[in-house]
């Protein structure tokens, strides 16, 4: 007994020690938790009151958001990219950079403090083209590539450590045109795409219904057009977003003009695109109404796509064959608003969140990960003229 006694305090004190290193090894995760921030920063037009570029915390457990930040800048600063490193956000400007300036749009930088998540101006460019709707940041950020609509121009500006924006480093002009003449009567870029692996940009041209290829160079921010330098999309549909598909084996687009989508299948070799299916239809059937798509994603793991439309004012939803990546349309989901121009999906594969235009809110939708549907949460959130969504954890 006496021999047994040691050996038993032995055990107990292991079992002690093991409770209270899980103990120590729980309560550290769970500050981490309660200590991240998830901030959703708000691209605007300058309408309505609108005063800038808007940062709110979100709060996951409760589903709301607080006012973080108003930033006051150039006009109406739509679009938004974050970099890859989280240090620094970039906006495309409807205003000038510099009066001087004969282009009518800007690219804007600003620093995110790595605490608060609140942003300060760091320096402004020229867009070097009119009316700019889209910028994509590259995988290393090293470059940002700006979609200038108006002018149908895509323009490449190096990004420097600082996250200051540089000169152009290359720069494209497109020409041509498409069948629908009041919407195609010359080029209109609207979006690019950077490849995962950073070797290809994709460039989707409403204006003349093509999508560039180019081989990026990372080294230089130069581009050069791939084996396959380009993609017909059925005449009159205009391409305008892409996204793509976890696996990197499926590209998609959504067709603004006929609101539609295009499903590629990807050569990650050369980056050339087969299509698996194109024009694919959003719209219930019973809709006759004029409509207009606007935003495209894909959830986390790969099994549902959503494309907002503006005009049924909805959110379409489909599933995706994990083989051939071909849609099967489920079905929509009333956004709650006037002309969702753009939405988020929420990193984590929880939450979707709508930008209404022309309503002035942002809905919430839980995503139910077993059917793909949508169920509205919480209140809408109040911004003037909402444009473009980014979320960002620090």
């Amino acid at each position: 007994m006496k021999r047994l006694i040691p050996a038993l305090l032995s055990l107990l004190l292991f079992f002690t020690a093991s409770a209270q290193q899980r103990s120590t090894q729980q309560k550290s995760t769970q500050q981490k938790t309660q200590q991240s921030k998830e901030i959703m920063y708000v691209g605007t037009y300058s309408v309505r009151g609108s005063q800038g570029i808007y940062a709110f915390t979100f709060d996951r457990a409760k589903r709301t958001f607080k006012p973080l930040q108003t930033v006051p800048g150039l006009e109406s600063p739509n679009f938004l990219a974050i970099h890859p490193n989280h240090k620094f956000l970039y906006s495309v400007n409807s205003g000038k950079a510099d009066v001087n300036d004969s282009e009518k749009g800007s690219v804007s930088a600003y620093g995110i403090d790595p605490k608060t998540g609140r942003l300060s101006g760091l320096n402004n460019r020229s867009s070097y083209g009119d009316g700019p709707c889209h910028i994509t940041v590259d995988k290393n950020g090293q470059f940002v590539f700006i979609s200038n609509y108006s002018q149908g121009n895509l323009i490449v500006l190096p990004l420097f450590d600082d996250g200051l924006l540089g000169t152009p480093s290359d720069a494209k002009r497109y020409v041509g045109t498409s069948v629908n003449v009041k919407r195609q009567d010359g080029p209109h870029v609207h979006s690019t795409m950077i490849s995962p692996d950073n070797k290809f940009l994709y460039v989707a041209d409403l204006g003349t219904d093509k999508i560039y290829i180019y081989n990026f160079d990372e080294t230089n921010g130069t581009l050069q057009p791939a084996s396959t330098p380009e993609v017909n999309v059925t005449p009159g549909a205009g391409p305008r977003h892409m996204t793509w598909h976890p696996n990197g084996k499926f590209a998609y687009v959504v067709e603004e003009l006929t609101s539609t989508v295009g499903v590629y299948a990807v050569d990650k070799t050369t980056g050339a695109w087969t299509v698996v299916e194109d024009t694919v239809r959003s719209l219930p059937v019973t809709f006759k109404e004029q409509n207009t798509s606007a935003d495209i994603h894909v959830d986390p793991k790969g099994k549902f796509l959503y494309m907002s439309n503006r005009g049924l004012n909805a959110l379409s939803i489909f599933s995706i064959s994990p083989t051939t990546g071909k849609l099967t349309f489920i079905g929509t989901q009333d956004v709650g608003g006037k002309t969702p121009r753009n939405f988020m999906m929420d990193p984590k594969g929880e939450f979707i969140f709508v930008a209404n235009m022309d309503s002035d809110t942002i809905v919430t939708y839980r995503i139910n990960p077993k059917t793909g549907k949508l169920t509205v949460v919480g209140k809408p959130l109040k911004v003037p003229s909402p444009v473009c969504l980014k979320m960002l954890t620090l």
